[in-house]
């Protein structure tokens, strides 16, 4: 599904998902993929040893969400920015809620807001931000 922006306006939701559960498996596949093979993201007693109830999702495959939701909604030659910034454990089997949110647009390009949260929670795991190129017109 491919977002049009012609009528949205600064403030305006651009695109919303949600993933999930995010299972002790998926992590599994994700350290495999990624070579990321933390042992707070795979071993529930190293993460227990370390104040967590279980394993934490790996940050990395949080932001993967976010850059599936922008693709979902762009077309993906039109990303050109991608950032994040962590600010919250994301626990092994949470729905992930994601969001865009306009912030400025121009006739080239768009500012999108992002947010990751735990679903059905006001916790915020991820912030972050996307530039997205916008076809000229001739």
């Amino acid at each position: 599904m491919t977002v049009n922006l012609e009528t949205m306006k600064p403030g305006d939701l651009v695109a919303e998902d949600v993933f999930g559960p995010i299972t002790h498996e998926m992590l599994i596949a994700y350290a495999q993929a990624s070579g990321d093979k933390n042992p707070l993201h795979l071993d529930r007693e190293i993460a227990r040893q370390s104040g967590f109830d279980d394993v934490i999702v790996h940050g990395m495959l949080g932001m993967a969400l976010l850059g599936n939701l922008l693709t979902d909604a762009f077309p993906t030659t039109s990303l050109n920015r991608l950032s994040s910034r962590f600010v919250s454990v994301m626990p092994v089997a949470s729905k992930i809620q994601c969001r865009a949110e306009l912030v400025e647009i121009s006739a080239t390009a768009a500012r999108l807001k992002l947010e990751a949260s735990i679903y059905g929670t006001d916790r915020t795991v991820i912030t972050g931000s996307a530039d997205i190129s916008r076809p000229v017109a001739h």
